[in-house]
């Protein structure tokens, strides 16, 4: 059996690349230390952008593993420009998954390069890997598992928040389970 925590990122004081934590998204990244820490985490892959990777920094440190990023797992980009119907905009892409904005990425493409992410996980020799992202690309793949994760469930989603993917061998079969507090 092998396991894949989907975490989505603590607090950040913005959305840009380089946004980093709030004090309180530093205090969530210990927390989330503490909760992951007897997980047998053997590899951790996260978005580059830095609030990703300042979530999962204090686990790497406590469990001495490196942090390899990955540019498939940064956010998904909706437009190219500032919408100010944005969140009506964002709703219509989870009932169109093909609906693309100028400038931006369709839920189906978004959802495409974070596959393949789990993909290379799933081919991995490790069992337990930690795959640190972003919400909105974080529901998008849920909804690849479950077919029942849409905008709402989007909507509920915390930071940081932790999905567990349990992937029996033997028959393909994944469960998907909402692990964080």
């Amino acid at each position: 059996m092998k396991r894949i925590y989907l975490i989505r990122h603590c607090q950040a004081a913005g959305q840009e690349p380089e946004a980093p934590l709030t004090t309180e998204g530093v205090r969530q990244a210990k927390e989330l230390r503490d909760f992951l820490a007897h997980r047998g985490i053997e590899r951790i892959v996260a978005s580059p952008y830095l609030r990703a990777v300042s979530t999962i920094r204090p686990l790497a440190e406590l469990l001495q593993i490196s942090v390899h990023t990955d540019a498939r797992l940064q956010e998904r980009v909706l437009c190219s420009y500032d919408m100010i119907d944005w969140l009506d905009k964002l709703k219509e892409t989870y009932a169109d998954i093909d609906l693309k904005y100028e400038g931006g990425e369709s839920s189906r493409e978004a959802m495409n390069r974070g596959l393949e992410v789990i993909d290379e996980a799933l081919e991995s020799t490790k069992h337990n890997i930690a795959i640190v992202t972003h919400g909105n690309l974080m529901s998008l793949l849920l909804n690849h598992f479950t077919n029942d994760f849409g905008f709402e469930e989007w909507e509920r989603l915390t930071n940081p928040d932790v999905y567990e993917l349990h992937i029996f061998k033997e028959n393909d079969n994944i469960t998907v389970s909402r692990i964080w507090l």
